[in-house]
């Protein structure tokens, strides 16, 4: 039987995949009508899979779903949409070369009237409280504003029970607490709000109920200003969890990398990094903060050899105090130089990992260079492989199991523990835990402190800056290619850097 008071009550649904892989298991959710919804789970636990039902891209193998009490069969995205259902996918789905307008009608049956399309969109903005120009064409949209016109679109198409998938994984925290906003004026127009995340903070901030999901079941609701980060990550996990972020004190104070006046043009001719500088020393982190293509990704690609530079330097200087420019050389002629230097890409499968190469054999690409005789050593890429499942919870079938069969997650664990076996001298990382549940990110960040220990210089491209305040010794804010600041990590202020990230420092005003 359905709740009376849902917009939205799925019965005992049951999803399995391939080989008896259960996603989810006679799971029971309800989402009420007026009410914001946050679906927690560790990577794996079901969340996705279980909305893509709600919304058509997958059937349950068993189950009912209930709409305002009335059973229905959704085997379409249209038939979710003719529900009112709509879900804004993590990784968007617009036409670059359209407009905003454009894409919020496409495939929609009728004549197109462009005209009183864009008339219905501002109506719709002046409702909520959304910012979009119907005219913009996508390519020239931040990632706030795209992401606004996947929810416009949804909205356009009549959806009252909307589905967030990580909706705040790319936006500043002036740009969430704008969508929050809108969400609470969704809400109180009587929508049904679903949101996926695995940010705590937003989690309380903007939610009224928490419903769990633990390897594919359902564990429970819990009403959220009665709960606590402690209390929903020992349910999602099944056990205690410390949260707590360790940051000791910086033991090694000799410099590793100098960058200094470092300019990059990309491929297209657009200036992606302006006159960069800063050091990095041994035994700290590096966090830098920035809005999704200030110029991170081509930072560090510029040091690891793997971006060309228009002018600038990179010093790496070795324990002796040697100095080696890198810049010039390719991450192979590095690697000769004696720079021991790890780089963890935000792009895993298509930069870090080979996907159709098993655990081991990706192991072995670090290492097959190493090889003496004629013969490649296939024993120790092999050992490393096992200790890296084993440490980092790599959730596989064995160490034989292609990559990209693993889940997001658990390829990011794979190339990260790969990375870090290297015991760099420099680790940089990009994004690291994108994507990953608490329990693994807090198990991530933990290696990466064990680094800082160690004494490697740690450069760490971080979304979330909540964790990147609290892990790095030093925040560097990139904004549109320029080093706004450097700031301390111990009394940085949030809000400050969100501002910093945002706008040109000349620009910035209280």
């Amino acid at each position: 039987m359905s709740d009376s008071k849902a917009a939205v009550s799925m019965r005992n649904i049951t999803k399995t995949f391939g080989q008896g892989v259960i996603a989810n298991k006679d799971v029971n959710l309800d989402i009420n009508k007026g009410e914001i919804l946050s679906l927690l789970g560790e990577n794996g636990s079901g969340k996705t899979t279980l909305m893509n039902m709600l919304s058509g891209i997958y059937y349950p193998d068993s189950g009912e779903i209930f709409i305002d009490s009335k059973p229905v069969s959704i085997r379409s995205p249209k038939d979710a949409y003719d529900l009112g259902i709509g879900m804004v996918h993590q990784h968007f789905k617009l036409v670059d070369v359209l407009s905003a307008a454009q894409n919020i009608v496409l495939g929609l049956p009728g004549k197109l009237d462009l005209k009183s399309a864009c008339a219905r969109i501002r109506e719709i903005c002046d409702r909520y409280g959304f910012d979009v120009d119907p005219d913009k064409k996508i390519y020239n949209m931040s990632v706030s504003e795209k992401q606004t016109v996947e929810i416009v679109k949804v909205l356009y198409r009549g959806a009252d029970i909307l589905i967030l998938d990580e909706p705040t994984a790319v936006l500043t925290p002036q740009e969430t607490q704008k969508l929050f906003d809108v969400m609470r004026n969704m809400k109180k127009d009587g929508k049904s709000l679903v949101i996926i995340t695995h940010k705590l903070n937003e989690v309380q901030e903007i939610s009224d109920k928490v419903a769990i999901l633990r390897q594919g079941e359902y564990i429970g609701t819990l009403i959220t200003k009665d709960t606590n980060p402690q209390e929903m990550t020992d349910m999602m996990v099944g056990h205690k969890v410390e949260l707590n972020i360790e940051r000791p004190e910086p033991l090694n104070s000799a410099l590793r990398i100098r960058v200094k006046g470092l300019n990059v043009v990309n491929e297209e001719g657009i200036k992606k990094l302006t006159d960069v500088s800063f050091d990095i020393y041994s035994g700290e982190i590096l966090g830098i903060a920035g809005i999704s293509g200030c110029g991170q990704k081509e930072l560090l690609e510029s040091i690891a050899g793997l971006q060309k530079v228009e002018s600038g330097s990179v010093v790496y200087i070795d324990d002796d105090g040697t100095e080696k420019e890198l810049i010039g050389m390719d991450p192979l002629k590095i690697k000769e130089l004696g720079v021991t230097l790890s780089f963890v890409p935000e792009d895993r499968l298509g930069m870090g990992l080979v996907g159709n190469m098993d655990i081991s054999d990706n192991m072995m690409l670090r290492s097959f260079r190493d090889s003496h005789g004629i013969f490649t050593d296939r024993k120790s890429p092999h050992d490393r492989a096992e200790r890296i499942v084993k440490l980092l919870n790599v959730d596989t079938p064995g160490i034989e199991t292609p990559v990209r069969r693993l889940s997001g997650g658990n390829v990011q664990k794979v190339l990260v523990g790969r990375e870090i076996y290297q015991r760099p001298k420099v680790l940089m990382t990009a994004y690291v835990v994108r994507g990953l549940d608490i329990n693994s990110s807090y198990t991530i960040y933990e290696l990466i402190n064990s680094q800082k220990v160690a004494g490697a210089a740690v450069i760490f491209v971080g979304e979330d800056l909540d964790v990147l305040l609290q892990i790095s010794d030093k925040v560097m804010v990139l904004c549109d290619g320029h080093v706004n600041a450097i700031l301390d990590g111990r009394t940085a202020d949030k809000s400050e850097v969100g501002l910093l990230m945002t706008s040109l420092k000349g620009e910035v005003t209280d």
